[in-house]
């Protein structure tokens, strides 16, 4: 199709809400283009993204891309994902301002164990519209001829142009030739599984365009690209990342999941809800007028929308109100709380609160009990009870004032 050609007004639609979030489209008509050729072939686009397996969690920054592939399988495109399980054992370069540490093929081999699960609560398990490859596939299989006919396509001239790599050789600091390969190796991968588009974070960005460029040198059409922006962290940080430990890892419990979204800053709640929530441009609107008018319950409609995605409505609802009762109304949780054993039979309820670490001592435990201080699921005991039976106990909450309790357990 040429530029001045009127878009059918369905392409046009789709397109509107694939490109809707992103940072970037290069070239900006390449998307509509590679639309247009695969429909004239009756075929779906290839779209890929790659993830290196350098820790066992994907985060909600891994999921920002993610969710925009599961977008392009909505449409009924094919996701082709690659985990990166040779390109891991290099790391990528990309921000880095030193050599990375090596990881074996057995760290990456452990670390992707667990990746396909996580990746199906998000992309459709569906063998029209998955296509999962290892990258050892092709690159752990070319002899040394093979790679240095690649090499010969990517000067260090254009390597030099990244700026993690220009600021490292100006300041003097060591680039490794293994780093120098990644780009090429990370490029070849379009090669090897014919990417139409290639998805990735803004990071990403002249990887992904080595890829094209390597496609057009071997006369093979080339990958439209699209960016999307990074996630920020927890703690406000321009990244989220596993190593900066201020990530939300798709996988954790929901209610961890609720609490780490509701301990983020208020500026960063509509940027939770434009990446994280796969809601539409007017959900997004919404969200923003809410968070002007009434920023707490925001961030709590943000935190319950991220859980849903991956818990489901239930636990969200419940990841909802245990916070609540937690942190709003100082509520003691029972399964927070540490386990105190004891044996069946008749108990020394002095002994049993001086062991606890409910009170320091055996006078401390008769004047606790005296004040209406010690309650037992919530119920003030007898001041002046000192024996108890394990029957009593045991499934309950013995508790210290507001802020001190156990869970009782048999021994």
């Amino acid at each position: 199709m040429t530029a001045d050609e009127p878009l059918d007004p369905t392409l046009a639609a789709e397109i509107a809400e694939l490109t809707a979030g992103c940072a970037e489209v290069l070239p900006a008509d390449g998307l509509a283009s590679r639309l247009a050729e695969a429909r004239a072939a009756g075929r779906p686009l290839r779209v890929k993204l790659g993830i290196d397996p350098s820790g066992t969690d994907l985060t909600l920054g891994h999921a920002v891309v993610l969710r925009k592939l599961r977008q392009f399988q909505d449409y009924g495109h094919r996701a082709v994902l690659i985990i990166g399980d040779f390109t891991g054992r290099v790391g990528d370069p990309t921000g880095r301002s030193e050599v990375r540490k090596v990881q074996t093929a057995d760290d990456t081999t452990a670390n992707a164990a667990t990746y396909l699960d996580q990746v199906k609560r998000i992309l459709l398990d569906d063998p029209e519209l998955l296509e999962v490859r290892r990258n050892s596939e092709w690159l752990g299989t070319m002899d040394f001829s093979e790679v240095l006919g690649y090499t010969r396509l990517l000067t260090v001239a254009r390597l030099l142009e990244r700026d993690d790599f220009s600021k490292r050789y100006k300041g003097g600091q060591p680039i490794s030739l293994m780093e120098f390969m990644y780009p090429l190796m990370q490029g070849l991968d379009s090669v090897f599984i014919d990417a139409d588009v290639e998805l990735g974070g803004t990071d990403q960005t002249y990887n992904n365009l080595v890829g094209r460029n390597l496609q057009s040198q071997l006369d093979r059409p080339a990958q439209t690209v699209m960016t999307l922006p990074l996630l920020r962290g927890t703690d406000g940080g321009d990244k989220m990342g596993k190593s900066l430990n201020n990530f939300i890892a798709i996988s954790e419990p929901a209610a961890e999941q609720y609490g780490k979204v509701m301990s983020i800053s208020d500026d960063l709640v509509g940027h939770y809800a434009e990446l994280c929530c796969s809601w539409n441009l007017a959900e997004v609107a919404a969200l923003n007028e809410q968070l002007a008018a009434d920023p707490f319950a925001a961030k709590h409609a943000v935190a319950r929308r991220i859980v849903e995605l991956y818990w489901g409505a239930d636990a969200a609802a419940e990841a909802a109100d245990k916070w609540t009762r937690r942190f709003s109304n100082r509520e003691i949780i029972a399964e927070d709380l540490p386990e105190f054993a004891v044996e069946a039979g008749p108990l020394d309820l002095i002994e049993v609160l001086v062991t606890s670490g409910l009170v320091t001592s055996k006078g401390d435990a008769r004047r606790q009990l005296a004040q209406g201080a010690i309650k037992l699921d919530g119920t003030k005991l007898a001041t002046d009870a000192d024996v108890a039976h394990s029957d009593d106990l045991v499934g309950k909450v013995l508790q210290r004032g507001k802020r001190h309790a156990v869970r009782v357990v048999a021994a």
